[in-house]
């Protein structure tokens, strides 16, 4: 059965909708811009940490389960950014 439309080809969960929903609010500007970048650049690190530390068969790390400096530093600054929008 060939796909007729675009949505009917994506299913996407209430959250992921939210977020789409979210970034089509934000008036085209310089500010959705970098907004797009960072959260593509989030996205993708959480999908592909590739940790530059390699693990014992000399692979990078790909697990955002470790207990890795690059891991909990990205960890720390999505808690800062959180932190520091809840306040604004």
């Amino acid at each position: 059965m060939p796909v007729t439309s675009v949505a009917e080809a994506l299913v996407l969960s209430q959250e992921e909708w939210r977020l789409v929903r979210s970034l089509r609010e934000v008036p085209p500007s310089p500010l959705r811009d970098r907004l797009c970048d960072l959260l593509e650049g989030l996205v993708y690190f959480a999908a592909n940490p590739r940790c530059r530390e390699l693990q014992a068969d000399g692979a990078p790390c790909d697990n955002v389960h470790m207990p890795c400096d690059r891991c909990q530093k990205t960890l720390d600054l999505v808690g800062n950014l959180r932190a520091r929008l809840r306040e604004a």
